[in-house]
């Protein structure tokens, strides 16, 4: 006898997918990274159009952004635990939506009167407006930095609840939400730039973040109501105003205050016991604050079970093997055009998506870290193709050229004009290397079987990346505890940043294209050193275990103990 319930008809199904906190989340998620790959594509354009096709606002703009995200990553995680998961949310959309559309508002009023601007007080007003537009840019992506933690590392952990295929599958979809806009966002905004002007693009944007502001906002309200567990977040007294039908906590009881409870790194960075509240603190104490949050914080990362898993992933970012500006620039060099690196970059992200593919597969048969140890196989086999691409027929590697030559000619003024389109300014300015020198200009290469073998490694790595980066996102968001999710995810985009500022240093000191098979293996070797780490933890938990391939209900993916990490 069937005592199941009535089941529900296509239609029915159709709708509650498309009303679930689930598909709610996907489509925030798709406007806010719409938003911010045609805002960060549109910014280094704009900045670079504005100083005269030179790439020095550019240079600053990421230094400053960089800069910020690596000192200020744990404070900005810190406050994401501290307060209510809504509030949290909308906050950071309000800033982030905000502070693009200042800037694209700023940015109008540059490119519509730049020649007026420039008179005045000697260009002061000009460099002032450099000034804003860098600064309020910077507070936006530290806005979207918190977004991205609270949405992608807390309410996705939160709305999937212990059920973690659920939680691979929304993680899976998110990161292809993220290969499809990095794609046809800065297409789009590409275009209308092409077709109109600078000033049309900045109102699109502008427009843009304005109505997905809105829309945003209430799709995080939908969420919210639809999950009531998103309201009930540990230790915190502002959820415990909201959540009235819950009864008081035993912290009350025995005389501990909310402010307390609900400051779990502190506490825990701190030995002795401090009853008293920080308000009798002196005023050295209250500025002093946000850098015992930032140790607190980091020594939180440390401690965590997988530390070695993030470090892995932070040093992938120690690369120049990657579609970004330096590998572009260099692609210029060799003498592909822009149709063919398009071409390039559309099978990189097709690679992408496959890998996110493949991760939901082989995490449901052979579990997650083991997904995480097979990832990084097959990415590091892939790029021993762009090792050998350093040595094959084509190559412009060559050691008997000093790597800091350039560097050198640089700084002493001493470069001419080709020597210099061939260095630093040619492998950084990326697409825009066409006006310093074109390519009908530069001699046609003997061969390109190198630089085919290098960008055939890249692109195919991409699978196992994709998968390895999915794997660390997964083993922190179900190790770490919840009152510590957002710390720990700061701090790990702060490593992130680092290990990519380093990579951007080096290419600065060895800048020439003869020295770029040199940063090939240097990449390779990071690589090659964060898989290694990642063996470590993965070889740490399973033991020889790790080799077997065993079907997930025999439950051998716990990480030290079954139960969450604590810190010490």
């Amino acid at each position: 006898m069937d005592n199941s319930g009535p089941k529900k008809t296509c239609c029915e199904s159709i709708r509650d997918f498309f009303t679930s906190a689930k598909f709610l989340i996907y489509m925030g998620h798709a406007l806010s990274t719409w938003g911010d790959r045609m805002w960060n594509f549109a910014v280094a354009v704009f900045l670079v159009e504005l100083y005269g096709n030179s790439l020095l606002l550019t240079a600053v703009y990421g230094l400053v952004v960089a800069g910020s995200v690596l000192l200020l990553g744990a404070i900005i995680g810190d406050w994401v635990d501290r307060n209510p998961r809504l509030k949290v949310a909308q906050t950071s959309l309000l800033v982030q939506n905000s502070c693009v559309i200042v800037c694209g508002i700023l940015l109008m009023v540059v490119f519509q009167f730049k020649e007026q601007l420039v008179e005045l007080y000697n260009g002061w007003i000009l460099t002032t407006c450099y000034i804003l537009v860098i600064s309020i840019a910077n507070i936006a992506n530290l806005a979207s930095t918190a977004t991205s933690i609270t949405i992608q590392r807390d309410w996705v952990v939160v709305v999937a609840g212990q059920d973690s295929s659920m939680l691979t599958d929304m993680n899976a979809t998110v990161r292809i939400i993220d290969q499809l806009t990095n794609i046809l966002a800065p297409m789009l905004v590409g275009q209308i730039m092409a077709f109109g002007s600078h000033f049309i693009g900045c109102g699109f944007i502008s427009g843009w973040n304005l109505c997905s502001m809105c829309l945003e906002y209430a799709l995080l309200w939908k969420v919210y109501q639809k999950t009531s567990a998103l309201a009930m977040k540990a230790g915190q007294k502002e959820q415990q105003q909201e959540l009235k039908q819950l009864s008081p906590p035993k912290d009350l009881e025995n005389g501990q205050s909310p402010e307390e409870s609900s400051q779990p790194l502190m506490n825990e960075a701190s030995v002795v016991a401090k009853p008293d509240s920080p308000k009798q603190h002196g005023c050295c104490y209250q500025v002093t604050e946000p850098l015992r949050t930032l140790k607190a914080g980091w020594v939180a990362y440390y401690n965590q079970n997988i530390f070695f898993a993030g470090m892995s992933l932070a040093f992938l970012y120690m690369t120049v093997l990657g579609f970004d500006c330096i590998t572009t620039g260099y692609a210029y060099t060799q003498g592909l055009n822009g149709s063919v690196l398009s071409l390039l970059m559309g099978a990189s992200a097709v690679s992408g998506i496959c890998g996110t593919v493949a991760f939901t597969w082989v995490r449901k048969k052979c579990g997650l870290i083991r997904t995480g140890f097979i990832s990084g196989v097959a990415q590091l086999s892939c790029l021993m193709l762009c090792v050998v691409s350093v040595f094959t027929p084509g190559s412009p590697f060559d050691l008997s050229v000093s790597p800091f030559q350039d560097l050198y000619t640089h700084l002493i003024g001493e470069s001419t004009l080709p020597e210099a389109d061939h260095s630093l300014t040619s492998i950084l300015t990326g697409g825009n290397t066409t006006t310093v020198a074109p390519a009908e200009e530069q001699p046609p290469l003997q061969s390109y079987m190198s630089v085919s073998l290098l960008f055939a490694g890249v692109i195919a790595a991409r699978v196992g990346l994709w998968s390895f980066d999915l794997t660390v996102t997964q083993l922190i968001q179900e190790n770490v505890i919840e009152s510590e999710r957002g710390v720990i995810n700061g701090v790990q985009n702060s490593m992130n940043y680092l290990l990519d500022l380093l990579h951007f240093i080096m290419v600065i000191l060895a800048p020439n294209p003869e020295a770029f098979g040199l940063l090939v293996i240097i990449s390779v070797s990071f690589v090659a050193m964060g898989h290694i780490m990642y063996f470590r933890f993965a070889f740490k938990s399973l033991g020889s275990r790790l080799f077997l391939c065993c079907s997930p209900e025999q439950k051998v993916e716990t990480v030290d103990s079954p139960s969450l990490p604590t810190t010490v």
